[in-house]
């Protein structure tokens, strides 16, 4: 329905729109906000200085970013904010946390000033159905998040909101909430999943950090097992990811930076296509491996 038509609408009498059956004004008014689909995104964000270096992980970033219709918000659900429950940044403000040592002081000096939004995270509380979502006022953006948001939208002028990992919870769960942020898609809403598919940091080989690309041999397994996975459609081995064998056990020690790779895959529907890139092993127990959907 047009806009004008709507208009008309409501300058009906009060008898005549009481007459109207709600769930026909539910999707005239849903209507008025649709847009075209979103893509959906895995990032491997990999390390923190990926923020302000120069390499092709960051030529990744900016080159899948121009593929992208600007977005109306963005909804980044990173591997650096776990919480018991889940929760929503929901300032208008949102800071640029830090959350690392040992780094230059250049990537401290980085600020990553997008707004946030407090409506774009109720309406996101509003949708969820499976749990309770809180509203944060105290998180804001962590490096799992503006270290490669920065790269697609530099100019910081697009909204951004987390949603933290419950961290008591399995991979099921994790993959059943994320269905319900679909709705979000056609609203304009960019979904970024940001971790590391393989993320091993107690056995990172630190003599090989500058090689071209470097994964051991149980890295290298676990990553093309996943993409096999991932390119077949078949999510349950994913979902079920501690019961996968020793490749798995050594690529996911902790849950975090994995499982936004199941928000990203739970959001994918039929037809759609998935795109690989930056798809390199790095330091011998990470990989960059990133995903679009659309």
């Amino acid at each position: 329905m047009k806009r004008l038509d709507f208009l008309k609408i409501l300058a009906l009498s009060p008898f005549a729109l009481a007459a109207m059956k709600l769930n026909e004004l539910e999707t005239i008014t849903n209507g008025l906000t649709e847009t075209e689909k979103m893509p959906v995104l895995f990032l491997g964000h990999g390390s923190p200085m990926n923020a302000i270096e120069e390499n092709e992980f960051v030529t990744g970033f900016r080159n899948i970013g121009k593929d992208i219709p600007k977005p109306t918000a963005i909804l980044v659900i990173s591997a650096h904010w776990e919480t018991k429950g889940t929760f929503v940044t929901a300032m208008e403000k949102p800071r640029t946390i830090h959350d690392f040592g040992g780094f230059p002081q250049a990537l401290f000096n980085v600020q990553y000033p997008a707004p946030g939004s407090s409506d774009f995270a109720e309406e996101t509380k509003r949708i969820i159905r499976k749990t309770q979502v809180g509203l944060d006022d105290k998180w804001g953006l962590d490096h799992g998040t503006w270290s490669v948001v920065k790269h697609l939208y530099p100019k910081a002028d697009v909204p951004v909101i987390q949603m933290s990992i419950d961290y008591m919870q399995g991979g099921q769960y994790h993959y059943d909430l994320a269905k319900e942020l679909a709705t979000l898609r056609k609203k304009g809403v960019l979904i970024i999943g940001s971790g590391n598919m393989v993320h091993n940091l107690g056995m990172v080989a630190w003599d090989k950090l500058n090689a071209d690309s470097y994964g051991y041999d149980w890295a290298i397994e676990a990553n093309d097992t996943m993409k096999k996975y991932i390119l077949s459609d078949n999510h349950q081995p994913l979902i079920n990811f501690k019961s996968q064998g020793k490749a798995f056990d050594l690529a996911i020690p902790s849950p975090e930076h994995y499982l936004p790779l199941i928000y990203t895959l739970a959001l994918k529907e039929d037809k759609e296509k998935i795109t690989i890139f930056n798809d390199k092993a790095v330091a011998g127990s990470l990989t960059m491996t990133s995903l679009k959907i659309d």
